[in-house]
């Protein structure tokens, strides 16, 4: 793991006991897994690269919208699915024909890899990346440049 990995990886675990609070973005006080993510990018990188609208839990699934899969390819590097590294931001389709909408950050890759996301009634919890997790990622990125 390189320095700046391990420095993504060491902040999202900073924000793991914070409770889960949908459409924040403050450690300790609640975020959902987008402020979660955007959480991490403020310690990494510094100011968010776009403010973020107002959005339902739904995340435009009805209009089918891959709102959260555009916002990424607009501000990370896209990754192929194989070339997994610790700190990737991971973007998961819950359901069959459904909008990705859940994110999290992989912590550790290989037999015993791990991520770290934040959901509903567990906050933001580090956990096995085990097989139905894994078949339901649909997209890899990782953050655009090191830290400065």
């Amino acid at each position: 793991m390189t320095a700046f990995q391990d420095q993504i990886v060491t902040a999202a675990r900073g924000w793991i006991g914070t409770p889960y609070v949908h459409q924040s973005a403050v450690k300790d006080a609640g975020c959902d897994c987008l402020g979660l993510l955007r959480g991490i990018w403020r310690e990494v990188m510094g100011p968010e690269p776009e403010a973020v609208p107002a959005y339902s839990m739904d995340w435009s699934e009805p209009q089918g919208d891959e709102r959260l899969w555009q916002a990424a390819l607009r501000h990370l590097v896209a990754k192929p699915l194989e070339d997994a590294a610790a700190g990737d931001v991971l973007l998961f389709r819950m359901r069959s024909n459904a909008v990705a909408k859940h994110l999290g950050l992989a912590a550790q890759v290989g037999p015993d890899a791990t991520f770290i996301h934040a959901y509903s009634g567990h906050g933001v919890t580090e956990s096995p990346l085990s097989a139905p997790w894994r078949r339901r990622v649909v997209a890899r990125f990782a953050f655009p440049t090191e830290a400065s």
